[in-house]
C-alpha cells in the first residue's frame, strides 16, 4: 500500500465482520475473490479485489484467488493469467495456492450423490425450454417435473450414467429437490449438474458433467474455511440456494454470504458480454485498449494501483445504487500523479517559431527541477535554439477577451526560459499559419523584464534537441453517461468516435530512455504515460495519455 493511504471508510460489512470477531463467531476472517477466467477483469471487479483483499489485510485475515472453471466452453488460460497479473499489479497477493472450482470435482459429484441418496436431487429429462415452462413465473407457481419422484435407486444409477457419458449433452440434469411452488424462481428444483462434452483448460476430458454455478460456489467456500463470502447484490436472490445446499451436505463450515452493490461507471460499460463485443467487432484495439475499463485497459493508459485503490476506498461499499462519475475515478488518479509524476515539456500541436535574434554565443540552457515539491527527483537541463515548437494552441492571431499566451506583438514568458515577443507571423499560399518569427529578451532568463509585467507562460521544446512522439490522446469511451441504459438500442450507437485522437508531438530529451508504463505531467497538458506495448526506450516513443491536468467534463 502506498504511504499516503487514506484511512478506511466504515460500512456494513466491515461492521458485520467486527462483530463476529468480538463475539467469537469467527477468531479470523478468510475471503475470496472467485472470477470466472472467461474475460478480462474491470473496475467493477477491481472493486471488489480491493474489497476481499483489503478486509482480509486490515484483519490480519486470508484471501484466497480461486477461478471459477465450471463453463470449459467460455475459459481460458489467458484469462486466468490476466487475472492474477491483475490482483497483484493492484498490490495484493492472495493465501497460497491459486486455487479452482475444478480442485472440488471429485468432492462436488460426491456431494451430488448424498443428495440423491437423501431423496433430495432427482435427474431430469426435461429439455432446457420444458423446464423454463414448468418453472413458471414471479407471480405463478412452477410445476413438478414428470421425473421428479424417480427412486433413489433410478437417480444414483442415471446420474453414475451421466458421468460415464451414456447420454447426450443437454439431454439430462441433475436439478435439486426443493419446491416447485417458491416464491424464490432460484429455489424451484434448480439445475445442479449438466452433460456437456467440452474440454477443460484444467482436467482435459475427465469429465463430461460439470456443476453449476450456484451448487459449486458455496461448497468450494465452505470447503476453504470461507467465513464471510461477499457477492454482489445480483445473488441476493440465490442466497437461499447457498444456504440450502450446505444445510443438506455433510459438511464443516457454512460460510456467510453478503452482498454488496456492483459499481457502474458512467461513459463506459461492465458487462463481460458487451465488452466482449467490443473487442470482437474490433471498436477497440483488444481487452487492453486503454479506453477500455478492464484493469489491463486502465492500467495501459496510465492509472496507477494506488489510485485505483484509492477510488474504492472513495466510493465505498453499500447495498445502494453504486454509480459512479467517471470524473469521480479521473480525480483519485491524478491526485495520486499530481505527487509522485516527474513533470517535462512536451508539444502536442507544434508550430514552429524561428527565434530572429538567437544568439548561439549567449544563448543559455536552464536546469530545471522534475517536480517542484520533490527535488529528489532531480533535474535536467532544458537547452534553447534558434528553432523552438510551441503548442499551436497557444498563438492566437484575433485573441479572446482575457487572452495570456501568445498573439502578433504580444510578448510571452517561455517556461524555463526567456520572455519572447512575436514580431511576425508567416503563412503558406492557403493562408495557414506555418511559422511565427519572435525575438527575446535576453535580459530575462530567471528574471523579469525591466518596467513591464508579462502575465502567459507557455511551454516549449527546442527543435534541435526534442525527440519526436506518438501521442494518443483518450478520451471517454462513449458520449452518454449511460450507453446501455435504453434496452431497445444498440449501445455502440453512442461510440465517441472522438475517443482517440493520435497526435506527432515532440517531447524533451530526457525521456529517451524511459521503460515502459513511466509516468509523466505534460506541463499545462496533462498526465501521460509511456505505451506498456510499444513504446521503445532509445526508439520509438508512444505516450497515452492517462488524464487531463482538470477535469474537462464536469461542466459537459
Amino acid at each position: 500500500m502506498s504511504s499516503n493511504a487514506q484511512a478506511p471508510v466504515p460500512h456494513f460489512i466491515r461492521n458485520i465482520i467486527e462483530a463476529d470477531l468480538v463475539n467469537g463467531k469467527h477468531t479470523g476472517i478468510v475471503t475470496r475473490f472467485p472470477p470466472e477466467p472467461n474475460g478480462y477483469l474491470h473496475v467493477g471487479h477491481a472493486k471488489s479485489i480491493c474489497l476481499n483483499f483489503g478486509l482480509a489485510l486490515e484483519y490480519n485475515g486470508k484471501c484466497n484467488l480461486r477461478f471459477d472453471d465450471t463453463n470449459p466452453e467460455k475459459e481460458s488460460e489467458e484469462y486466468a493469467r490476466s487475472i492474477q497479473e491483475d490482483v497483484q499489479w493492484l498490490g495484493f497477493q492472495w493465501d497460497g495456492p491459486v486455487r479452482w472450482a475444478s480442485d472440488y470435482f471429485g468432492q462436488l459429484y460426491n456431494h451430488a450423490v448424498e443428495l440423491i441418496k437423501q431423496g433430495k436431487a432427482y435427474v431430469d429429462d426435461l429439455s432446457a425450454e420444458k423446464m423454463r415452462e414448468y418453472r413458471g413465473t414471479l407471480t405463478q407457481a412452477g410445476k413438478d417435473s414428470p421425473h421428479r419422484e424417480r427412486s433413489v435407486e433410478e437417480n444414483l444409477d442415471l446420474f453414475v450414467r451421466m458421468k460415464n457419458g451414456e447420454f447426450a449433452d443437454g439431454s439430462k440434469v441433475l436439478r435439486a429437490k426443493i419446491d416447485m411452488a417458491s416464491p424464490n424462481i432460484n429455489m424451484r428444483d434448480p439445475a445442479i449438474y449438466r452433460i456437456r462434452r467440452a474440454h477443460h483448460i484444467r482436467t482435459g476430458d475427465a469429465w463430461c458433467i460439470y456443476p453449476m454455478y450456484d451448487y459449486t460456489h458455496c461448497i468450494s467456500d465452505a470447503l476453504e474455511g470461507i467465513t464471510h463470502s461477499l457477492c454482489t447484490l445480483e445473488f441476493e436472490d440465490h442466497r437461499p440456494l447457498y444456504d440450502w445446499v450446505l444445510d443438506n451436505i455433510t459438511i464443516g463450515c457454512h460460510p456467510q454470504q453478503i452482498e454488496f452493490s456492483r459499481l457502474e461507471l458512467h461513459y463506459t460499460i461492465t458487462s463481460k458480454r458487451k465488452l466482449l463485443q467490443l473487442v470482437t467487432e474490433k471498436h477497440v484495439s483488444g481487452w487492453d485498449d486503454p479506453r477500455m475499463p478492464t484493469i489491463q485497459g486502465m492500467r495501459r493508459r496510465g492509472y496507477t494501483p494506488q489510485g485505483l485503490r484509492e477510488f474504492a476506498r472513495r466510493i465505498g461499499i453499500s447495498k445502494s445504487d453504486n454509480t459512479v462519475d467517471m470524473g469521480v475515478l479521473e480525480a483519485c488518479i491524478r491526485e495520486d500523479m499530481e505527487a509522485s509524476a516527474p513533470r517535462v515539456m512536451a508539444v502536442i500541436k507544434p508550430l514552429k517559431v524561428t527565434i530572429t535574434n538567437f544568439d548561439e554565443a549567449n544563448a543559455q540552457s536552464r536546469e530545471a527541477g522534475f517536480h517542484p515539491n520533490h527535488p529528489e527527483f532531480g533535474s535536467r537541463m532544458v537547452p534553447f535554439s534558434r528553432e523552438i515548437w510551441i503548442e499551436a494552441d497557444d498563438f492566437a492571431e484575433s485573441p479572446p477577451e482575457g487572452w495570456q499566451r501568445l498573439t502578433a506583438g504580444g510578448e510571452v514568458r517561455l517556461r524555463y526560459s526567456y520572455v519572447m515577443r512575436c514580431d511576425e507571423v508567416a503563412k503558406d499560399a492557403s493562408g495557414n499559419i506555418k511559422e511565427l518569427r519572435c525575438s527575446i529578451d535576453a535580459d530575462t532568463l530567471g528574471k523579469n523584464p525591466a518596467g513591464r509585467k508579462v502575465k502567459g507562460v507557455i511551454h516549449w521544446v527546442s527543435c534541435a534537441h526534442a525527440l519526436p512522439a506518438e501521442v494518443r490522446l483518450y478520451d471517454r469511451l462513449f458520449t452518454v453517461p449511460e450507453p446501455d441504459a435504453d434496452k431497445n438500442v444498440d449501445f455502440c450507437t453512442y461510440l465517441n468516435p472522438a475517443s482517440l485522437t493520435v497526435a506527432q508531438g515532440w517531447a524533451e530529451a530526457c525521456v529517451k530512455d524511459a521503460p515502459p508504463e513511466t509516468i509523466y505531467q505534460f506541463e499545462r497538458l496533462g498526465y501521460f504515460c509511456t505505451d506498456r506495448r510499444e513504446h521503445q526506450p532509445g526508439g520509438k516513443l508512444v505516450f497515452n495519455r492517462t488524464v487531463t491536468l482538470k477535469d474537462s467534463w464536469s461542466k459537459g
